[in-house]
């Protein structure tokens, strides 16, 4: 029976610690040199893996031990058999024996034990080296690096092979805490099992750095998941870090989302300060336990102090029990940077920052050519900053050497979690630099692009190589013919690469994204006048045709006529946009700090742009060109600032505070303010007020498709910027009152990292009188349970913007519940609506869990919540209401609800 059919049926025990047990021999200097190793320089005593050829009688007796314990796999002693870790120990010339040996040893023990009803497996054990490809070891030149991805994968490779040799039934890649690492590591497995001719299983076993979840390179578990999900994996888990009671929230997390078998080895539990173990078997066992029962687990062992009755006792706890059930397989397209980033359907559009490009920017093509690296970081961070949710990276310029310049500026961005937590798309018509990109970044990137115009076989090897990396793709649509111009030619390119990619390469649809190609309108030649309706025609076809793809294209191509206006190039591109995106185009390279929103472009000036864009009638062109040469004069004649940043004369401040708002400009916000509290009653009623009007106009224009999410990302921004400004007027008032209406405790969920709409509903109820433990964001369940226990809060509240916060909350509500508490929990944020709370919120948890739909309604809520003779009323009331919504919905307690069948209102602005 293989490893992958016997995991099917029950939990599978590993082995315990190698390093703990060998530590019990109390071996000699001798004993690790042995007569071989004798004039060998420095100490080798702590070298574990040569003991494999020095005193193989050791580790044959660990294996046997664990063997007679119970253990269904054990591990070869080849944690640090590389020759990049062997250099310390200068044997490096020994890594193939080393593992060679170890295998054999291994495979060995494992026959000797091994019966028909038990059979025993060997997982060759890899970790993963005393050097890491994401970090600089160099403080002073953070984009230096101690080795290459190429040399990590050789000294793989070479650790692999012998492995595989040797008869290992599984590579078990382990401790992993630099995902690059980790990718060098996975392509050295396909090409090792390549080239020895044996194909066995994949382990990975990740292990976390901090309380956050985070791998010290900085990657949440979830980015993750995306970054090796190219890989054939047949099971992923967490090692190491921490004790099993630590470390069971982030198994939680990552059974929840990973749709392979899941493994678990823990440390027997946290160290002394003498960095030694104290927990017990049994006490390790009552842990792990709650593993088993709760179906987390397809594999269970120990790490770090467990030792063979440690893992006596799992075998115990195992029996009969049930093994863990995979996720299902993501069906959107995964991205990740530190963070991950999932194009669902919810996400209406994703902006691609266009101005790290020496291509497209003359400014960033200089900071290049002077190696001014920190100015040009500056201005990915920008991107970041007004909204980019990927970074596009163009170094190619005839002057530069683009391999060189690419790796530098990503090692560089590595460096910098403001930029690094989204993701890259690496752009290059070449295909060294492309490459030299895929081996600079840990995350699931971007490729962009490739195409058909070499042929079908290029083409092909490009796909499989990206493929091999971990990156999704965009595909130009070019062919051997050229560049497709028309509907008719772009769909057909982009059918043709979509066969070849799903059905030769073996690409997830998810993973492609079609560029049809953006050209030029107005340029004052016929043929190109309909070039923007083929691209928005082309894209409808495509995401109705081609399932699962999706469509990109660099906007700022369209208006290449009107270069020089850039009013007139922002307001064309918000226009191509609004159709392009009713189309299904749901990714773009942009300039995220666009202020132009469609819904802003005068009548007479939007109806000329139509024309164009939409090419309706022969003389559009000339006509936007009147327009746009009228406007230029306009300005060059105004001494004042541009109509695009200034709010028309004679507007109230309500309107100018709304204007401020949706454009996301706070030039006249502090004026405007002050004017605003010379009228308004208190600074929380400007703010429950005009501010909270914006915001909800804003979310109007965001529903209907009028403004992208950039846009909503910078009026967030100066949403936070007026309440700064509104602080000091709020504290002064909070301190006339005296008496506590009550204490709150208010969190952005585990996964979601906004808090914009969490921080006004701390500032409304802070003023209406009650205290307020803000936790902040990315806060776990379990912390939110123990606060909310310590504190002896009266309410708790969760915020979330994006939709796996749904999750979350349901998760946080669940733990409430298991914890017998009875406080109420007041639930807000862009993705919530009232009828996922009555469907998936409120049927866990007993108290009352109320949907907050307007952040101003929260004092008055929790005023009926706090009172016993408004709590009941209120309470029945609120369950009627839910429980009609779940009698007119019960299809859809099945799973969780879409956020487009969730949302009662275009966008709930708690965030």
């Amino acid at each position: 029976m293989t490893i992958q059919q016997l995991t099917d049926q029950r939990i599978l025990i590993l082995d315990g610690a190698m390093g703990t047990m060998i530590q019990r021999y109390r071996l000699s200097e001798t004993d690790f040199r042995g007569e071989r190793f004798k004039d060998i320089a420095g100490q080798l005593k702590g070298c574990n893996d040569l003991l494999n050829l020095t005193r193989p009688d050791v580790i044959e007796d660990i294996h046997r031990k664990y063997l007679e314990a119970g253990a269904d796999i054990i591990e070869t002693n080849t944690f640090n058999a590389t020759s990049i870790s062997m250099a310390d120990y200068h044997i490096q010339e020994y890594c193939r024996e080393i593992n060679l040996a170890g295998a054999e040893l291994a495979r060995r023990m494992a026959d000797r034990y091994a019966t028909p009803e038990k059979p025993r497996f060997v997982a060759g054990s890899i970790g993963p080296t005393n050097k890491t490809c994401s970090m600089s070891p160099d403080v002073n030149n953070p984009a230096f690096r101690a080795l290459t991805f190429d040399e990590l994968q050789d000294a793989y490779c070479e650790q692999m092979e012998a492995l595989l040799q040797g008869g290992v039934d599984a590579l078990l890649i382990e401790t992993i805490f630099d995902t690059l690492n980790a990718k060098a590591a996975i392509r050295a497995a396909e090409l090792s099992m390549a080239k020895t001719g044996r194909r066995v299983p994949l382990m990975l076993s990740v292990t976390v750095s901090d309380v956050a979840g985070r791998t010290l390179s900085g990657q949440t578990l979830d980015a993750f998941l995306a970054s090796v999900q190219h890989a054939d994996i047949f099971s992923i888990g967490l090692n190491c870090s921490f004790g099993a009671k630590q470390l069971k929230p982030f198994l939680e997390q990552l059974a929840k989302r990973a749709p392979y078998r899941i493994s678990a080895y823990p440390n027997a539990g946290l160290p002394n300060s003498l960095g030694e173990y104290d927990q017990t078997p049994e006490e390790m066992a009552d842990e792990v336990k709650e593993y088993i029962d709760e179906g987390l687990v397809n594999i269970i062992g120990g790490c770090c102090g467990t030792t063979e009755a440690y893992i006596a006792k799992f075998c115990e706890l195992a029996k009969g029990k049930k093994p863990h059930v995979p996720a299902e397989c993501p069906q959107y397209l995964w991205l990740s940077g530190l963070e991950l980033l999932e194009v669902s359907p919810e996400i209406n559009f994703v902006n691609v920052g266009e101005r790290c490009n020496v291509a497209g920017s003359r400014k960033f093509l200089r900071l290049i050519n002077e190696k001014k690296y920190e100015e040009a970081l500056s201005i990915a961070r920008k991107q970041v900053e007004d909204g980019a949710q990927i970074i596009d990276v163009n170094m190619d310029d005839g002057l530069l050497d683009a391999a060189e310049e690419m790796t530098t500026f990503l090692n560089l961005v590595a460096s910098e979690p403001e930029i690094a937590r989204v993701p890259i798309m690496i752009d290059s018509s070449k295909w060294d630099v492309i490459l030299a990109g895929l081996k600079c970044t840990q995350g699931k990137s971007i490729v962009n692009s490739i195409s058909l115009k070499e042929g079908e076989e290029a083409f092909i090897n490009h796909a499989r190589t990206v493929k091999q990396y971990g990156a999704a793709v965009i595909v130009m649509a070019f062919d051997e013919k050229g560049q497709a111009d028309t509907f008719e030619r772009k769909i057909e390119v982009c059918e043709r690469a979509y066969r070849i990619l799903t059905e030769r390469v073996g690409f997830k649809p998810q993973d492609i994204i079609f560029d049809p190609n953006v050209l030029a309108v107005a340029t004052g030649m016929e043929e190109h006048n309909n070039y923007a309706v083929d691209f928005i025609k082309a894209t409808g076809w495509i995401r109705r045709n081609l399932p699962g793809a999706h469509v990109s294209g660099g906007v700022s191509n369209l208006s290449f006529s009107f270069r020089g206006n850039n009013y007139i190039r922002e307001a064309m591109h918000a226009v191509f946009l609004y159709h392009a995106i009713r189309e299904g185009m749901d990714m773009g390279i942009v300039n995220p700090g666009t202020s132009v929103l469609y819904t802003d472009i005068p009548a007479d000036i939007l109806e000329r742009i139509e024309d164009v864009i939409l090419n309706r009638r022969p003389d559009a062109a000339e006509r936007l060109i009147e327009t746009a040469e009228m406007l230029k004069s306009q300005n060059e004649a105004s001494t004042g600032k541009t109509s695009d940043t200034t709010p028309a004369a004679g507007q109230t401040v309500e309107e100018r505070l709304q204007y401020a708002l949706v454009k996301g400009i706070g030039d006249h916000l502090e004026e405007d303010l002050h004017e605003a509290l010379q009228t308004y009653p208190n600074a929380v009623s400007i703010i429950e007020g005009p501010l909270m009007a914006g915001m909800n106009y804003v979310g109007e224009l965001f529903g209907s498709g009028k403004m992208f999410l950039p846009q909503v990302v910078k009026t967030a921004r100066t949403m936070k910027k007026a309440v700064a400004i509104l602080q000091p007027y709020i504290e002064a008032e909070k301190q006339e009152g005296t008496k506590s209406a009550g204490k709150v405790l208010v969190a952005t969920v585990k996964g979601d990292v906004h808090d914009i709409g969490k921080n006004i509903v701390s500032v409304v109820m802070a003023c209406n009188g009650y205290e307020i433990i803000d936790l902040g964001v990315m806060v776990p369940a379990e912390k939110i349970v123990e606060t909310a226990i310590k504190e002896k809060v009266d309410i708790v509240g969760l915020s979330g913007l994006i939709t796996p916060s749904l999750e979350e909350m349901v998760h946080v509500v669940t733990e409430l519940q298991r914890a017998g508490l009875d406080i109420p929990v007041m639930i807000g944020g862009a993705t919530t609506s009232k009828l996922h709370t009555a469907l998936k919120i409120s049927p866990v948890y007993h108290a009352p869990v109320v949907y907050m739909k307007d952040a101003s309604q929260n004092a008055l809520v929790a005023a009926k919540l706090l009172n016993p003779d408004q709590r009941n009323a209120f309470t029945e009331e609120l369950e009627k209401e839910y429980q009609e919504l779940r009698e007119k919905n019960r299809t859809r307690t099945v799973k969780t609800v879409s956020l487009k069948e969730a949302q009662e209102n275009k966008l709930n602005l708690w965030d």
